[in-house]
């Protein structure tokens, strides 16, 4: 690889910005495309038969995979650098600190967003970034995008529902949020005055987490956490 592309490559794993790195065995080139930082029309514009496959580079990004595509100048090879999956959790009650250590356990980034400073402190949530701003400015900030998963377990619609606004408006690959059938049949009804589509609304996995029976907020952790790899994983299989 030419220098200059390792520092970009490298600039841009540093920032955490997902790019893919594309070669073509054929004549040697080589780029580092980000094709998620351009619209659907702006993709289509550079085609042309020596153009790089962006929207076969954009797939592996979405996919987190890589791969040979057969293009009109040869075989191009697309490696999909991700920055890693963060899960963004609205509420630092009992079942947040199971939940942080095991989204650390497995290679994720946990974020903890609650403003009530009694609850959310570095002794309860030790090596892990907590945003203590008010969950929609909170969320704002953090920018959710396709590597981000965001629940919210206060119980508090003041809390919970401006996170999930928030959180609808944004590439999110997922968004949960605990409470019973009842209590998301109400939050439907809430967030729907609130102007989200039925289409949005869907979007929202609720009651949170698979359901395994779980009770304890161990074992609560464990069905949230085990939703979140399933929607990533087989979302792009």
């Amino acid at each position: 690889m030419q220098r200059a592309l390792l520092d970009e490559l490298t600039a841009a794993l540093e920032a955490g910005r997902p790019v893919v790195w594309a070669s073509r065995p054929s004549t040697g080139e080589e780029a580092v495309l980000r094709p998620l930082d351009l619209r659907e029309g702006e993709v289509e514009s550079t085609r042309g038969p020596d153009a790089w496959p962006l929207d076969e580079a954009r797939r592996a990004l979405l996919e987190d995979r890589s791969f040979a595509v057969e293009g009109p100048a040869g075989e191009v090879f697309l490696r999909a650098y991700n920055p890693p999956v963060r899960v963004v959790v609205v509420g630092a009650v009992h079942a947040a600190q199971p939940l942080v250590r095991m989204v650390r356990t497995i290679g994720y980034r946990p974020v903890v967003v609650d403003p009530r400073t009694a609850f959310a402190t570095a002794e309860r949530f030790p090596a892990t970034r907590v945003v203590t701003t008010w969950p929609a400015e909170a969320l704002e900030m953090l920018a959710p995008d396709h590597r981000t998963a965001v629940v919210t377990l206060t119980h508090d619609p003041k809390l919970d529902d401006p996170a999930l606004i928030a959180a609808l408006t944004t590439p999110a690959f997922y968004v949960g949020a605990l409470g019973s059938s009842r209590t998301h049949r109400r939050r439907v009804e809430r967030l729907g005055n609130e102007g989200l589509s039925q289409e949005a609304l869907a979007r929202i996995h609720a009651p949170v987490g698979l359901d395994i029976g779980a009770r304890t907020p161990e074992e609560i952790a464990v069905a949230i956490l085990a939703q979140i790899v399933e929607r990533l994983r087989r979302s792009s299989s």
